[in-house]
């Protein structure tokens, strides 16, 4: 099993494509190939139908999706791996082989055991061919190298049956982010497909936990949501708990164990800084965001006595917010930020109470 997956079931936050889908660029139509045609998947299905009628939810697994490797107009090295842009078309089309199987509502037939397309059947598909190895979707698509070192990503669905195109996109990414692209091309099909939201383009931030029982390391982590580009983001020095993504998944908001008390500290994914939110020295827990990310809920212990607190997310002096004898603690926003939710004792008894914002 991979590092990164050895505590993936300890306080995990996913980030949603929709968020991720700006670090991807526009879709692009510089050649005219690839135009966003994407419209709401449930919409689409409604006015333009599909081939085959979904009964129940096992008969997914029945739909036959054939992933040729995706092609390349002229084969050039790149950044992205050691084989240039057709070997890369490959990797492509193995990643969205492996989300599509993996989520268990398909059957799809990677690039391993089919026959790779050349180039302009990218757009002109020999659906006898892929109706002849009983495929009822086709997915194809190329990878090209431009010369300033990004690659441009082109997916295509097509419905065999009735030799149709259901929906196309286009991404340019940087060759770290090939992966990325594939993932999108994933949540391209699987959302024309279902009419579902998707999710194969999303990073989970969580806890990964090693060493000895009676030594645990505990980092903050990152990981692509099938497990790849794992990269730890904390030393490990100090444990840490409770990611939380910001609200424009920019961030990531988590408790450290610095000086053997819990503290709140935001990481920027971007550029990999730290900061700490509050510089009391008492204990902190359960922090959250506000819905736009300017506000940290957070409770603390004093004297004994733990209320909610309330202070900026770049850091400054906090506000009190409770002040009671019981014990205030799980503080959260509404989604529109104008009440805040929290549990407490005060009564005799743990009991939910809202407050305004």
């Amino acid at each position: 099993m991979k590092p990164a997956l050895l505590a993936a079931l300890l306080l995990t936050a996913a980030m949603p494509a929709t968020a991720i889908a700006q670090d991807l660029g526009a879709p692009i139509s510089e050649d005219g190939r690839v135009e966003t045609t994407a419209t709401d998947a449930s919409a689409a299905q409604a006015e333009e139908g599909i081939s085959f009628t979904v009964t129940d939810e096992n008969a997914w697994s029945d739909i036959g999706i054939a992933i040729p490797a995706f092609a390349t107009d002229r084969e050039r090295p790149t950044p992205a791996n050691e084989g240039g842009t057709g070997a890369l078309g490959r990797e492509v089309a193995r990643v969205i082989t492996a989300n599509l199987r993996n989520n268990g509502l398909f059957k799809p037939v990677g690039p391993d055991s089919l026959p790779q397309p050349v180039f302009n059947q990218i757009t002109a598909p020999a659906f006898s061919t892929w109706s002849g190895r009983s495929a009822e979707m086709l997915v194809h698509g190329y990878v090209r190298a431009r010369d300033d070192g990004k690659l441009v990503v082109g997916c295509y669905l097509y419905d065999v049956a009735l030799q149709d195109e259901l929906v196309r996109e286009g991404w340019v990414v940087g060759p770290a982010d090939w992966r990325r692209a594939a993932h999108k091309c994933s949540d391209l099909i699987f959302s024309r497909l279902t009419g579902e939201s998707p999710f194969f383009d999303s990073r989970i931030a969580y806890i990964a936990e090693t060493g000895p029982k009676d030594r645990r390391v505990k980092r903050l982590a990152i990981m692509d949501s099938d497990g790849a580009n794992h990269r730890f983001l904390t030393l490990g020095s100090a444990t840490a708990l409770t990611p939380r993504y910001s609200p424009d998944y920019s961030k990531i908001l988590y408790l450290s164990y610095v000086d053997g008390n819990p503290r709140i500290y935001v990481y920027d994914i971007g550029t990999g800084k730290q900061t700490l939110v509050s510089e009391n020295r008492n204990p902190t827990i359960a922090p959250r965001w506000s819905p736009d990310g300017r506000f940290i809920l957070y409770s603390m212990a004093v004297a004994g006595n733990t209320d909610i607190y309330r202070v900026p997310a770049t850091g400054g002096a906090s506000v009190k917010l409770t002040d009671n004898p019981g014990i205030d603690v799980g503080g959260s926003y509404s989604p529109d930020g104008s009440k805040i939710v929290f549990e407490s004792d005060r009564s005799g008894s743990q009991q939910c109470y809202v407050m305004n914002a």
